[in-house]
């Protein structure tokens, strides 16, 4: 959590106070921002991930009483039902539950054996859809929001990723297919999609000067988004100033996806 010299994460207020929030892989990256974000905005927030560490250092400036930390494995059907039942057994509620457990292993398809498949698989798909099998009861009841990460690389193809755009774009899908599904029971599914967001494990990448002109040449707005950018998102999507808003998958790219892919122009 920023101390109270530091600007928020959001500038506009949301109603979040004592709602129930689940983040899953709440332990840095786009992850840690979403959660601090609902924290400062009221809310109890549950982190839920493999590492403890990373975790409590999300909310280690949060009184116990506002924040859990739930360790978990969330490629698993047991690790998903303890979360979530650790959650729900703790507050009584779930209000709004953040998919954002995930993993990006680069490959083309002739690098995609069966266990690299795997492992994209079960975290970025299987575990998805676990995780919403799990929560979906829970947010009948609150009458909640679920909200996926996905990605840019659910709309279309990217060099050297054919597992993780094949996950994701069944990501969009599964978003939308619930959303229909669940809307007369007053539940709203969204997903973002982020393009490349600058994080901890990410940073090796944007040092490299001959990608960061080749990722800059993609973007109108000139800079690689930050996970606080996505977080911003998330507390529309999951507000009651969203409540129309169902099905959508809302990119958070700098505009990225207005672009057929033609060279920004040499000035």
């Amino acid at each position: 959590m920023p101390s109270s010299a530091e600007r928020p994460i959001a500038w506009a207020s949301y109603p979040y106070d004592g709602a129930v929030v689940l983040v899953t892989g709440g332990g840095s990256g786009i992850g840690r921002a979403t959660a601090r974000a609902f924290l400062e905005q009221g809310a109890r927030v549950a982190v839920a991930g493999r590492g403890e560490a990373p975790l409590r250092e999300t909310v280690d400036a949060v009184p116990d009483a506002e924040s859990c930390v739930v360790v978990a494995d969330l490629a698993t059907a047991e690790g998903v039902r303890a979360t979530v039942d650790e959650v729900g057994a703790r507050w009584g509620s779930i209000d709004v539950v953040i998919a954002n457990a995930g993993l990006s292993e680069p490959g083309t398809i002739d690098d995609l054996d069966e266990a690299a498949w795997s492992r994209l698989r079960s975290i970025n798909l299987d575990g998805l859809i676990l995780l919403a099998r799990e929560v979906v009861p829970w947010l009948r009841r609150s009458r909640g929001t679920f909200l996926a990460m996905s990605s840019v690389a659910g709309f279309g193809g990217d060099w050297n990723q054919a597992g993780y755009n094949a996950t994701k774009g069944a990501v969009n899908a599964l978003v939308q297919s619930m959303a229909l599904d669940l809307g007369r029971d007053g539940v709203r599914v969204n997903a973002i999609a982020p393009a490349f967001t600058a994080t901890r494990l990410t940073q090796e990448r944007l040092d490299d000067p001959g990608f960061r002109r080749a990722l800059l040449d993609r973007l109108a707005l000139d800079r690689p988004g930050v996970p606080e950018d996505v977080a911003r998102a998330a507390l529309f999507l999951a507000s009651p100033d969203a409540a129309y808003l169902t099905g959508v998958i809302l990119p958070v790219d700098g505009g990225t996806t207005a672009s057929t892919g033609t060279p920004r122009p040499v000035r």
